[in-house]
């Protein structure tokens, strides 16, 4: 199941979840080692957390007591395939400005004396 891109970058638009995505590229860390750079309460982190499952971002696997996070594979492959397409329609977009410009500056170099 793809997650659609709105929902990817809902979740990662806020800034403790940007930083716990971050500290995730790292390797696998419990919810209290990702709570502990944060001045907010372990369940607050764990919403946190929660928006990011729900997004397909993380994955939580169950190890004894514990359930560490980690990035779930190719879980950023569609924003990222997504933000190609549009750097590449943005850069044919300013080729073809460029070459405007070229030519009109081709134009009004030839009618100045």
């Amino acid at each position: 199941m793809q997650i659609p891109l709105p929902l990817t970058f809902s979740a990662l638009a806020d800034p403790t979840r940007l930083a716990i995505v971050a500290r995730l590229t790292t390797g696998e860390a419990t919810v209290n080692e990702l709570a502990a750079p944060f001045r907010m309460s372990q369940p607050a982190v764990s919403r946190h957390i929660r928006v990011l499952e729900d997004a397909g971002i993380i994955l939580r696997r169950v190890d004894g007591t514990r359930r560490p996070c980690r990035l779930a594979p190719e879980a950023l492959a569609p924003a990222e395939a997504w933000l190609g397409q549009m750097r590449r329609a943005l850069e044919a977009n300013y080729a073809r400005l460029d070459t405007l410009l070229d030519e009109l500056d081709d134009t009004q170099g030839k009618d100045t004396p």
